[in-house]
């Protein structure tokens, strides 16, 4: 029987263009291009190598988000995952982790599954909360925080770095992981997988697919909300040090004046 390896991914904004609120104090997506959230790439990669190590693996890669968030489905497909599922509604919109981690479940669940991969958090909100509550509504086992990940007769097993020692751990199938930057480099996709990817099936559904109601997602159905925010203050001009053979004096004084040192 084949692997069923699903992994969530998440379509984010480039931190490197000038994001910003919108008026409701949601992320201004209109404003700012997005792609693929880089630390599911590594997601994308250990699923890929797993399903190298099976005898038979399918990969599914799910998001959830608004019509181009498929960029970030096509980015994951080029890289070698076989088809892809978008979950897409207007209801959506201001959706926080918990409502986000229900509208994904019950998209698992639909497509089915044995192995579900996320990545250590999203480059946008980085709370790294999704795969434990994920893990809670599929009622499965979660091994999260992996450096290392592998599949053996029905056991996911893994390694989990922490900063004095590392841990071993294991779970039956079905489960839920989460890997972390240091998990290996993801691959690039080739101009080969860039063109098989505009063939490979990418499923839409809405919230009526997935029977669930409006008011369980959305700003609506939001246990969290941002209260308030402040635009960051321009940068001011920094202060030259024109080194005379005093420099490393002005340097330490300066660092020393704003507590650095």
């Amino acid at each position: 029987m084949s692997l069923r390896i699903v992994v969530c991914v998440k379509y984010v904004p480039d931190a490197t263009g000038d994001r910003h609120f919108a008026e409701d104090l949601t992320v201004d997506r209109d404003d700012v291009d997005g792609l693929l959230s880089e630390l599911d790439e590594y997601a994308v990669e250990q699923a890929l190598q797993i399903a190298d190590e099976a005898d038979d693996a399918e990969i599914t890669v799910l998001t959830v988000g608004p019509e181009d968030a498929k960029d970030a489905l096509r980015k994951a497909l080029s890289m070698g995952a076989d088809k892809a599922v978008h979950v897409e509604d207007d209801d959506l919109h201001g959706t926080d982790a918990l409502g986000t981690s229900l509208v994904l479940a019950k998209a698992i669940e639909k497509t089915g599954y044995d192995l579900v991969i996320c990545g250590m958090a999203s480059t946008d909100g980085t709370m790294g909360v999704l795969p434990a509550i994920l893990a809670e509504r599929l009622g499965v086992p979660q091994v999260t925080l992996l450096s290392e990940v592998s599949v053996e007769d029905g056991t996911v097993k893994g390694r989990r770095d922490g900063d004095t020692a590392s841990e071993q751990l294991e779970a039956s199938l079905p489960a839920v992981v989460s890997v972390t930057d240091q998990s290996g480099e993801a691959r690039y996709p080739s101009f080969k997988g860039i063109m098989a990817a505009k063939k490979k099936p990418v499923e839409s559904w809405d919230l009526e697919d997935l029977e669930i109601e409006s008011d369980e997602v959305g700003l609506e159905g939001a246990w969290t909300a941002v209260d308030g925010a402040t635009e960051r203050p321009a940068r001011t001009a920094g202060t030259i040090v024109k080194d005379e053979g005093e420099g490393g004096k002005q340097l330490a004084a300066f660092l020393a004046e704003r507590k650095f040192v």
